[in-house]
């Protein structure tokens, strides 16, 4: 099913050196998506996906969003709506979605894997959706299979400390060549929003630890608990979605005292919520540095912004959008705190807002320590910032800044199966940028040379920092 001309085999590529580099360097790397938030369950069951809605729009806010903007009743995205009639209500509108990074996306994810290399409209869309439907009944297009086709080496999937992690455990015991990793995600015991659910997680906790909790000394005991629980079954990283980091790392005994009140119900408020999230928060990054974990925090979103969408279908349904948070006292005091005593573990920081990149490629340099070769790292563009813009800016806010050769590029942070051409995009993109700089003069025009740094990036990198 192709014309051939959507997605080019030089798309994005636009000079000889970017081409050589693309071809020649990137494009047969396997990939390390070393963040993500691929259901583990279906991949150990090696699911095969109904129809072409269910794999492709079911839970992608991103393409919500953009149904929601062109007029697409919510019964048609969300809705009552079947399969079919939700899958032709997205390929209406995608001709409209020219220049948003949906419209690269969509027609990539088509071309691989399912080998459709035309047009997305009114007029196709019955025989994409049956060409589709065809291929996903097959064991090459069951999670599995996909995830071989996309040539993946790594998966870090995002997990709650409560969580039983068995269908990692079956993944260890299937013997899946590709490695699976939980990933902790601990923020529900820092963050105090609502006094019942924040106790009801805690109880949770305490009953999966072992440990009762009591006070802020159990909590974290609790919380070194699952992270040791963790570790016995392959992980080595933790993530963190946050506002912005917490701007007090400590806590006075009156506000330990308080806290235990706080867990017994003698108060349903916390008198400084900030503070609490911080000094949990530093204890646990000190725990990681004793594990040599890699610890990621993802900064900057405003979430759930429509109170009444939020209402009528809940949280992560695409109503979120880039926050103007202040983010570099708060980072610099955090990390400058577990620098004190050597307490800081490698760090990703991820930051939303593209006003601030030069503030966190400037903030990564400063905890260099002359062993671990890019030890802090300026993440990759995410969420908002995963397009062609947003990444040729952060490469280059980390190019003036920092040293983009110790870069461990490009990572999904989805939730679909279909995501991996964006490490193709992010691909594209890089030798696009660098191969321009070769023949221009910027750079030497020395195709081993930074052929090896393209091939770093993109793969070796992530390899070595991940220490897989």
């Amino acid at each position: 099913m192709t014309n051939g001309n959507v997605i080019p085999e030089d798309f994005l590529l636009n000079s000889e050196s970017a081409r050589i580099l693309y071809h020649n360097y990137a494009k047969d790397l396997p990939i390390i998506d070393y963040h993500n938030h691929l259901p583990p369950n279906e991949i150990a069951e090696a699911k095969n996906f109904s129809n072409m809605s269910e794999i492709w729009l079911k839970g992608d806010h991103y393409k919500w969003r953009a149904m929601r903007t062109l007029g697409v009743n919510e019964r048609l995205i969300t809705g009552d709506a079947s399969d079919e009639e939700k899958f032709m209500a997205w390929a209406k509108i995608v001709p409209a979605t020219v220049r948003n990074p949906l419209f690269h996306w969509s027609h990539m994810e088509l071309k691989k894997p399912f080998g459709i290399n035309q047009f997305l409209n009114e007029n196709s869309a019955k025989e994409i959706y049956a060409h589709g439907n065809q291929l996903l009944a097959t064991k090459e297009f069951s999670t599995q299979g996909l995830l071989k086709q996309f040539n993946v080496k790594m998966v870090g999937t995002t997990d709650d400390p409560t969580d039983s992690l068995e269908h990692h455990k079956a993944l260890i015991d299937q013997n899946f060549e590709i490695k699976v990793k939980p990933s902790f995600r601990p923020d529900k015991s820092l963050i105090i929003n609502d006094a019942a659910t924040y106790r009801a997680y805690v109880k949770k906790l305490s009953a999966v630890s072992g440990i009762e909790i009591t006070d802020v000394e159990s909590l974290v005991a609790a919380l070194r608990n699952r992270i040791e629980f963790f570790a016995a079954h392959g992980a080595s990283i933790s993530d963190h979605g946050l506002n912005q980091i917490p701007s007090k790392v400590t806590l006075t005994d009156a506000q330990k005292t308080e806290y235990s009140k706080f867990l017994k119900g003698e108060s349903d408020n916390y008198s400084d919520t900030d503070a609490f999230a911080g000094y949990v928060l530093t204890a646990l990054a000190k725990i990681y540095h004793e594990k040599g974990w890699v610890q990621q925090f993802h900064l900057g979103a405003i979430r759930n912004n429509n109170h009444g969408m939020m209402r009528k279908i809940g949280p992560d349904t695409g109503f979120d959008s880039i926050g103007d948070y202040s983010q570099a006292q708060n980072l610099s005091n955090f990390l400058g705190n577990l620098s004190l005593d050597d307490q800081l573990a490698k760090t990703i920081i991820y930051n939303l807002n593209p006003a601030d990149n030069d503030v966190f490629a400037t903030m990564t340099s400063n905890f260099a320590d002359g062993k671990t070769k890019g030890k802090v790292q300026f993440g990759s563009g995410w969420w908002f910032l995963d397009q062609k813009d947003g990444m040729e800016k952060q490469l280059t806010s980390l190019s003036n800044m920092g040293v983009l050769s110790t870069f461990v590029g490009m990572l999904t942070d989805s939730r679909s199966f279909l995501s991996y051409p964006r490490h193709e995009y992010f691909r594209r993109i890089l030798c696009n940028l660098l191969g321009s700089e070769m023949e221009n003069g910027q750079i030497p025009n020395d195709e081993v040379w930074i052929g090896n740094i393209v091939k770093d990036i993109c793969y070796y990198n992530a390899k070595e920092y991940f220490n897989l």
